[in-house]
């Protein structure tokens, strides 16, 4: 094994395939979108006219394109994600870790949201926020706060905040179940012996369970930052971006730039600056959100 594994030829050669599917599949589709995102281009009949960064310039100073606005909404959601959905998949994680009389349960049920089609929770949440219907409007009503009811969806002042909200609360199992996983890993002797010293249970949460799973939640804040500049499905399903383009995300943007208007060019550099953004923001965490590697 040693030999083989010290003869470059032989590594290469059974790893090609692998790497040549790789970049079939990843860098030639990206290369054929960075050269689409310099035309002017309907996608299918027509002449392809050069027009270099043009695209690129009209994105990110033309008010009409809502691309700006797109990553006002994403940022903000990103912020929320790390500040609020992550802290509380913290929480849940750290509560059903301790084996809790019904942990499998617990942790199953947290999870339902991550596993069921984004369609069929759109439609879910579609019918909770029903202005005369919905089950939330019913309840405030039942409860003496009547003068809250509202259409949820079509209301400038909260959609924004009720579609962030389903945004953020779908994932929150599976953050959950990353943490968890993590949380499990960690050898009981390193409470027990705590538990001798006289380590209260939060400081066994504060001293332990999350300096061990530190590489964890980094891991966490990088899948749902990145989640929210390429989430697309549950804001289609619920607003499709409205009312009046407040709900927009760059993915929103992209999708109605190249399906009803029918400009390509200008959609493939969308589809461009978000991965740019993507891989950039990923770079910034793994290098600012240092944290060791505990053996143990």
């Amino acid at each position: 094994m040693d030999k083989f594994l010290s003869n470059r030829k032989a590594i290469l050669f059974f790893s090609l395939p692998a790497l040549l599917f790789y970049i079939g599949l990843i860098f030639i589709p990206i290369g054929f979108a960075v050269y689409y995102s310099l035309l002017d281009w309907n996608g299918t009949v027509g002449t392809e006219v050069f027009i270099g960064i043009k695209n690129y310039v009209e994105m990110l100073t033309d008010s009409q394109s809502f691309f700006l606005q797109a990553m006002k909404n994403a940022s903000l959601l990103a912020a929320l994600s790390v500040f609020i959905q992550i802290p509380i998949s913290l929480l849940l994680a750290l509560a059903i870790a301790k084996k809790i009389k019904g942990e499998g349960f617990f942790r199953s049920v947290y999870f339902i949201p991550v596993i069921i089609s984004t369609a069929v929770l759109g439609q879910l949440w579609i019918k909770i926020y029903h202005p005369s219907n919905g089950v939330l409007n019913h309840l405030l009503n039942a409860i003496g706060l009547g003068s809250l009811t509202r259409g949820w969806l079509a209301d400038p002042d909260v959609v924004i905040g009720a579609l962030f909200f389903v945004m953020i609360w779908q994932y929150i199992g599976y953050h959950m179940l990353l943490l968890y996983s993590q949380m499990k890993s960690i050898p009981i002797t390193l409470y027990e012996a705590a538990e001798i010293d006289g380590a209260s249970g939060a400081q066994l949460a504060c001293k332990i369970t999350i300096p061990l799973i530190m590489p964890m939640i980094k891991v966490s804040t990088v899948f749902a930052i990145i989640g929210c500049f390429k989430s697309f499905d549950l804001v289609w399903v619920l607003t499709k971006g409205g009312p009046y383009h407040l709900t927009e995300v760059p993915t929103t943007v992209m999708f109605r730039t190249i399906i009803s208007q029918t400009r390509f060019g200008a959609g493939s550099a969308m589809a461009i600056f978000i991965m740019a953004i993507c891989l950039v923001l990923t770079v910034l965490i793994m290098r600012f959100f240092r944290v060791e590697n505990y053996e143990y």
